[in-house]
C-alpha cells in the first residue's frame, strides 16, 4: 500500500469524513500557506484539485492564500488553471541569480514571474470566477518597519521577533494584517476578530500589487506602496503573520477547509518556525482538513527534503542542477495526487485519518 500522504482533521472534520469520506461539495475554503519554493511539492496535487476533483462545482469555494500561497491561487483562479499554473512553475523554477541579489532584483524577479502567468485578461478571470474567490492577505508596516533601510528594518525585526516570542499578539505593534478579498462575496472569514484587520476589495488596479506584496519577505524583497484602494502606507508578506493562516476559517459556517500542506505541522506565524511550543488556535483548526507528503515520502526526494528557498545558496552557480532538481520534485508529486485520487474515491481517505497535531 502507497504511504505517500498523511491526511490529518480537526475534530469536526474527523466526524464528517468518518461519516461520508471527503467530498468536494463538503470544502467551503482551500488554504494556502507561505514558504517560497516549498510550493512545489504541491504542483501535481493542485493540478488534481483544481481539474477533475472540483470540476463539479457549483458554490463559492473561498481561497485562502498568504504570501506562495495566494501566488498559487491566482494560477488557479484563472479560466485555464493548468496552463496558468504551468506558466507560473515554469517562471518560479527558472528564477536566477548570479550573485547574492539586493531586495531590488528579487523584487523584479517576481514582477517578471508574475508578467508570466497573470495577464490582464487572467486578472478579469479571475475577479468573474464562476465559484473560485481568491483572498489574498498582507501586512501593513507599522514603524519602525515602513521602511526599505537595512539598519532600521533589520532593528525592526528583532524588536518584532522579541514581542512575538511573549505573544503574537504583540505583532500587532509593528504589523496590520490586510485581507484583500474577492468582490463577489466576502469570505466567512472575513470578520476575523484580530487586533487589527483592514479589508479591501480585489480589483483591476489592486490586485498585482496586492499579490506583489503578499510575497514581500523583508529584507530580501523591497517593500509596495501606493496600492490603489488600501490605506497609505507599505505593505509585506502576509506569512510574517499568518505564515500557516491559524484564523478562524469558517466561523460559524457548516463545511470543511481543505488545507494541501507541504509539511506535518502548522506554524502560525514567520517568526513561529523555530518556537516548537507555539501551536495554531484548536478552534481555527476544528474544520480543518490538512493533507501533506509523509517522512517516507521526503525521503525519496532528491537531497531528501522538499525544496526552500536555500536552496539558491545550495546551488550557487549551479542553477542548471537547482532547476532539475526542482523539476524532479514536481514530477514526483503526482504520487501525493494520485493517492488522493485513489483515496477519496475508494473511502480509505477514514482509514489514513489521524488527529491534527
Amino acid at each position: 500500500m502507497a504511504n505517500n500522504l498523511a491526511v490529518f482533521a480537526g475534530k469536526k472534520a474527523l466526524a464528517v469524513i468518518q461519516e461520508r469520506g471527503l467530498q468536494p461539495e463538503d470544502i467551503k475554503v482551500i488554504a494556502g500557506a507561505a514558504g517560497g519554493p516549498k510550493w512545489l511539492v504541491l504542483g501535481q496535487l493542485d493540478r488534481l484539485l483544481f481539474s477533475s476533483w472540483l470540476k463539479a462545482r457549483i458554490e463559492p469555494l473561498f481561497l485562502m492564500g498568504a504570501s506562495i500561497g495566494a501566488w498559487r491561487f491566482a494560477a488557479l483562479s484563472q479560466k485555464a488553471p493548468i496552463q496558468a499554473l504551468d506558466r507560473f512553475e515554469e517562471a518560479y523554477i527558472h528564477q536566477a541569480y548570479n550573485r547574492r541579489p539586493t531586495p531590488a532584483v528579487v523584487s523584479r524577479e517576481s514582477v517578471r514571474i508574475m508578467d508570466h502567468y497573470l495577464s490582464d485578461q487572467a486578472i478579469e478571470d479571475i475577479l468573474s470566477h464562476p465559484f473560485l474567490r481568491l483572498n489574498i492577505m498582507t501586512v501593513r508596516c507599522r514603524p519602525p518597519m515602513d521602511t526599505d533601510k537595512k539598519t532600521p528594518l533589520a532593528l525592526g525585526l528583532g524588536m518584532a521577533a522579541m514581542a512575538n516570542s511573549v505573544h503574537r499578539k504583540l505583532l500587532a505593534l509593528f504589523f496590520e494584517r490586510c485581507l484583500f478579498f474577492h468582490p463577489k462575496s466576502r469570505p466567512p472569514f472575513f470578520a476575523m476578530n484580530h487586533t487589527s484587520v483592514q479589508r479591501v476589495a480585489l480589483g483591476e488596479k489592486n490586485l498585482r500589487p496586492s499579490l506583489l506584496a503578499s510575497g514581500s519577505i523583508p529584507m530580501v524583497m523591497e517593500g509596495v506602496t501606493g496600492i490603489p484602494g488600501a490605506p497609505a502606507g507599505m505593505y509585506r508578506d502576509g506569512g510574517i503573520t499568518d505564515y500557516h493562516l491559524d484564523i478562524p476559517f469558517l466561523n460559524e459556517d457548516d463545511g470543511l477547509v481543505l488545507f494541501p500542506h507541504y509539511m506535518p505541522r502548522i506554524i502560525p506565524g514567520w517568526f513561529d518556525k523555530h518556537m516548537k511550543w507555539r501551536k495554531p488556535t484548536p478552534a481555527n483548526m476544528s474544520n480543518v482538513v490538512m493533507i501533506s507528503p509523509t517522512e517516507t515520502f521526503i525521503r525519496n526526494l532528491p537531497l531528501h527534503k522538499i525544496p526552500d528557498r536555500n536552496d539558491f545558496w545550495l546551488f550557487e552557480k549551479k542553477d542548471t542542477e537547482r532547476i532539475a532538481y526542482w523539476k524532479t520534485v514536481v514530477k514526483e508529486s503526482k504520487r501525493l495526487a494520485d493517492e488522493f485520487a485513489d483515496a477519496t474515491a475508494t473511502g480509505r481517505i477514514r482509514e489514513m485519518l489521524r488527529p491534527l497535531p
